[in-house]
C-alpha cells in the first residue's frame, strides 16, 4: 500500500488532499501545527486505519524525518498562508516557508523520496503580462512593502526546489495554484469568496476592497486536486512547475453581486479602502489569470466546477456549519 506524507495535512486544500488518497486506499501521514489548519477539516477521517495525525511544525527536522522515512511521496503544502496573516506575521512567514522547505527538501533528497510542492500565482507579483506563463519574469513590490514577502518567500522555495532537483536528482514538482476555493476554506486570512458567502449569510455589509474592478479566477478545491495526483503519476511532470487554476476571470465586484444573488441576500455591497483592512499603502494586484496550456497538454485538464458551482458547495458549508453551531 502506497504511503504519502502531507505537510500542512489539516488546513483546506491538505485536508481534502488526504481524503482523497483515504478513499484511493492509501496510507496517510499528516503533520500540522494548526496555526492555520483544523482538527475539524480532518474528522471525517481522523479515525481511519489508513490516516495518522502528528501536531508538529515542520520546523522540527527530527519528526519530520522520521516521517519521510516511512512514506513514498511528500506532498508539502505547510506555509504560512493568506495576505492578512502574511501582513500581521510577516517574520513568521519567512521562517516558516523558507527554512520549512529548505527542511522537507534536504530530508526528502536523504531518502530519495518524490515530492510535490505548492507555491502559488502571488509569484508573478506586478507583472501585467496576461495570461501569465509559467516561465514570465517576476515583478515584486518594494521589500517595504509586507505583502509581497510571501511571493519572494515562494520564489526562493522554487528556486531551492529545482537546485535540489538540479544537483542532487531530486524528483520535485511545482504548481503555482490561483484562488483555490471551496468547503473548508475559512475568511480569517482574507480569502474573499469565504468572506462574500459569510457576509452575506449574515445580512452583513458585503465590503469589497478598493473599487471591485480588480479580477480574479477561482479553481475548486477538488479540480486543483485531480490536478496534484494527475501530475505525480507523469514522470515528465518533475522537475517542472505548472500553474493549476481556472482561466474564467471574474471581477471581484462581479462576484459580490453574484455572492448577494445565489445567496438571495439583503446585504448591501459596501466598497471600502484596503488601508481599513490592512496596513497603510497596500498594494494589490488589478488582474491574475493563468495560462493553462501547459497542465492541459499533459493531463488534459479542464475545471469541472464553475465559479457559481464553487460558491453553492461554500454556502452549503457555512450553513451546514451555522447549524451545527447552533444545537
Amino acid at each position: 500500500m502506497e504511503k504519502f506524507l502531507i505537510t500542512g495535512g489539516c488546513g483546506f486544500i491538505g485536508s481534502w488532499l488526504a481524503e482523497e488518497l483515504i478513499k484511493q486506499n492509501k496510507k496517510v501521514i499528516v503533520i500540522d501545527d494548526l496555526s492555520t489548519g483544523s482538527l475539524k477539516n480532518v474528522s471525517n477521517i481522523i479515525n481511519h486505519p489508513n490516516f495518522s495525525l502528528y501536531i508538529d511544525t515542520i520546523l522540527n527536522e527530527n519528526i519530520l524525518e522520521e516521517l519521510v522515512k516511512r512514506v513514498d511521496f511528500v506532498f508539502h503544502l505547510a506555509a504560512v498562508v493568506g495576505v492578512k496573516k502574511v501582513i500581521d506575521y510577516p517574520i513568521q512567514s519567512i521562517i516558516v516557508n523558507i527554512e520549512g522547505t529548505h527542511n522537507i527538501l534536504k530530508i526528502c533528497s536523504r531518502y530519495r523520496k518524490k515530492i510535490l510542492i505548492t507555491s502559488t500565482s502571488e509569484i508573478y507579483g506586478k507583472n501585467m503580462n496576461i495570461p501569465f506563463n509559467e516561465d514570465a519574469d517576476i515583478v515584486i513590490g518594494s521589500t517595504k512593502k509586507r505583502r509581497w514577502s510571501y511571493a519572494c518567500t515562494k520564489a526562493i522555495d522554487e528556486f531551492l526546489a529545482f537546485a535540489f532537483y538540479e544537483e542532487y536528482n531530486l524528483p520535485v514538482i511545482i504548481i503555482r495554484l490561483f484562488n483555490t476555493v471551496g468547503p473548508r476554506q475559512t475568511e480569517r486570512y482574507g480569502m474573499v469568496i469565504p468572506r462574500f458567502v459569510k457576509q452575506a449569510l449574515n445580512g452583513k455589509d458585503i465590503t469589497v476592497f478598493g473599487n471591485g474592478e480588480q479580477s480574479r479566477c477561482f479553481i475548486h478545491v477538488k479540480d486543483a486536486i485531480n490536478c496534484m495526483l494527475g501530475l505525480i503519476e507523469k514522470e515528465e511532470s518533475y522537475g517542472e512547475v505548472f500553474n493549476i487554476g481556472s482561466d474564467k476571470e471574474i471581477k471581484i465586484k462581479d462576484l459580490a453581486f453574484l455572492v448577494k444573488e445565489i445567496t438571495e441576500s439583503k446585504s448591501e455591497i459596501k466598497f471600502i479602502k484596503p488601508e481599513e483592512i490592512y496596513s497603510k499603502g497596500f498594494e494589490d494586484m488589478e488582474r491574475r489569470v493563468p495560462d493553462l496550456s501547459k497542465i492541459k497538454k499533459i493531463l488534459k485538464f479542464q475545471p469541472e466546477y464553475s465559479i457559481k458551482d464553487i460558491i453553492n458547495d461554500v454556502i452549503e458549508y457555512f450553513k451546514k456549519e451555522s447549524f451545527q453551531s447552533f444545537y
